[in-house]
């Protein structure tokens, strides 16, 4: 249960909360939300960069959600096709940014300048990749995003197009050849001056496979927490912890939703928030064609295993009347031991009264989506297991 401590954790922001409260319960409310909005736009930059041909617009695209044909992807080709940094936003979430930045080896820069050329200082986090191995200019980039105090992580792409030429082979076996490129990557970096590299084994077309989820956590781990809930919000769903976690991120905000019950229509709230979700769990329209269509199954057979399928706006919508049907008196037993929380910053009455309903409400709509979300994702699964 949260505590009024917990309620907004920052002290500072109790106060500013408390501050506005002392105006109005409006003022109160709008200052959450201005709180709210400066969560979700938190800015995270993604430097991506290899030779020509590494993968990286493959790479960029994955961690976008698209493929490489869908609208508004980067482009990929067997030459170079980036000559300066270029942006890609997130379809869904423009504050994260992804820059696909041209190959060190075909520019005319030493490591410093390349740096200095594509402004490494607004970047978080580099990712170096390779389709063969790592390169001189690929350690000698290291080295210098090293020197400045930055992360940079290296990712061995096309790691599926490896393993199928090697199942050509006698006495196959798919661990010991993951296994045996791994170590090759990491010994040859070894052997450039480089400590405890991190190197990541994956395959742009297949993310749920391999090292991506491993990638993931780990720079989920060594981002401060601001960016971490950006990173992971934009992230694809390649596993069922990704759901969790995604989740967790949608708990943390239904307070900062609760107290708009002040301002706003609670009809209104649900709706916005079941956008937000749709979008997080890849459970709109359009995401789920996609997914569809990217393995080759019908969107039928998808919405099929959903207990509320959004398309089957009948049955949505039946649910979220019944959602809005809780009456206030059931909602006050079912939350109250939330009254004390709102009430801690101002909230009083039959307005405390009204946030505990909307928390308890938005609780149950998250609920729904992240079972659906796990239907679906194990629903792929299946599919994909189930291939020859």
């Amino acid at each position: 249960m949260d505590t009024p401590s917990e309620l907004f954790e920052n002290n500072e922001l109790h106060e500013e909360i408390k501050e506005a409260m002392n105006k109005s319960q409006e003022e109160g409310a709008a200052k959450i939300m201005e709180l709210l909005d400066q969560q979700k736009n938190t800015p995270l930059n993604i430097a991506i960069t290899g030779e020509c041909g590494s993968g990286k617009s493959t790479f960029v695209n994955a961690l976008r959600g698209l493929s490489d044909d869908d609208e508004n992807s980067a482009p990929t080709g067997p030459i170079e096709t980036t000559k300066k940094a270029t942006l890609y936003t997130h379809p869904k979430y423009p504050n994260v940014k992804i820059w696909d930045l041209p190959g060190i080896g075909t520019t005319k820069f030493p490591a410093a300048k390349y740096l200095e050329h594509v402004e490494f200082q607004k970047f978080d986090f580099f990712i170096i990749i390779s389709d063969t191995r790592f390169r001189e200019n690929d350690v000698k980039l290291a080295h210098e995003i090293q020197r400045m105090k930055k992360k940079f992580y290296f990712v061995r792409s096309k790691i599926d197009n490896d393993l199928h030429m090697e199942q050509k082979k006698k006495g196959f076996n798919e661990e010991e050849t993951v296994s045996k490129i791994r170590n090759n990557c990491i010994e040859g970096l070894q052997n450039e001056g480089l400590e405890s590299p991190q190197v990541f084994l994956v395959s742009s077309s297949e993310p749920h496979k391999y090292d991506f989820s491993l990638l993931g956590e780990t720079l989920e781990k060594q981002l401060p927490a601001h960016k971490r809930n950006a990173l992971l919000l934009a992230m694809p769903i390649i596993n069922l912890e990704i759901i969790g976690k995604k989740k967790e991120i949608f708990q943390g905000r239904i307070k900062y939703y609760a107290a708009q019950a002040v301002i706003c229509p609670v009809s209104t709230i649900l709706k916005d928030v079941t956008r937000e979700y749709q979008a997080g769990f890849g459970l709109d329209c359009e995401s789920l064609q996609k997914l569809a269509d990217s393995i080759g199954l019908p969107l039928s057979d998808l919405e099929a295993v959903m207990k509320y399928p959004l398309a089957d706006n009948e049955k949505f919508m039946a649910v979220f009347t019944d959602i809005l049907s809780l009456s206030a008196r059931s909602a006050s037993v079912a939350v109250g031991e939330k009254l004390n929380i709102f009430s801690a910053i101002g909230f009083v009455g039959s307005t405390a009264l009204s946030c505990c309903s909307t928390h308890y409400n938005i609780n149950r709509l998250l609920d729904m989506f992240v079972d659906d979300a796990q239907r679906v994702f194990t629903k792929v699964l299946d599919h994909v297991a189930a291939k020859p």
